[in-house]
């Protein structure tokens, strides 16, 4: 069984990707149900707001924090090639890294920046606000059960 300082590392992945797995099903499951709802102007101009509020320490904390840290297990879990959860720890920290961080960088903040250059009432911004919702939260299921995954590899490689 994982030990020591090793032991701990893990324990803050298993959170740190646990906490972002449960934002990203949050906004999967409904927030971007509840705002697809409204009228477009209204469905910009709210994701908008919360894209903004999304880029503030608490979350850039779990969010970047979870990042370093998942490299940081992969690393470690290299060098020093643990007789057990090998596999489940460097398993972890791809799915994290990739299909969550990663993912993140080339799909979903690419959707949010074009968003944020279109205005809320305009013709421009309700053509686009269709796509937008249904484009998005398709990658951000695969966030979600890459987060949720790096969870569970690294709750296994502590078994």
């Amino acid at each position: 069984m994982i030990d020591g300082p090793y032991f701990v590392l893990t324990v803050l992945g298993v959170l740190g990707t646990g906490l972002v797995a449960g934002v990203f099903c949050g906004f999967s499951t409904f927030v971007m149900r509840g705002l697809a709802t409204l009228p477009p102007a209204q469905g910009v101009a709210a994701m908008n707001a919360i894209n903004v509020a999304a880029v503030t320490p608490p979350f850039m904390a779990v969010f970047l924090g979870s990042a370093v840290l998942c490299a940081v297990i992969a690393v470690v879990t290299f060098v020093l090639w643990p007789e057990e959860g090998t596999v489940e720890l460097l398993v972890g920290s791809a799915l994290y890294l990739f299909g969550s961080f990663g993912l993140t960088m080339v799909a979903n903040v690419p959707r949010n920046d074009a968003l944020l250059k279109l205005e809320p009432g305009t013709s421009e911004a309700a053509a686009y606000w269709p796509a937008y919702v249904r484009e998005w939260t398709m990658w951000n299921h695969v966030r979600t059960a890459a987060s949720a995954g790096a969870a569970l590899a690294y709750v296994l490689a502590l078994t």
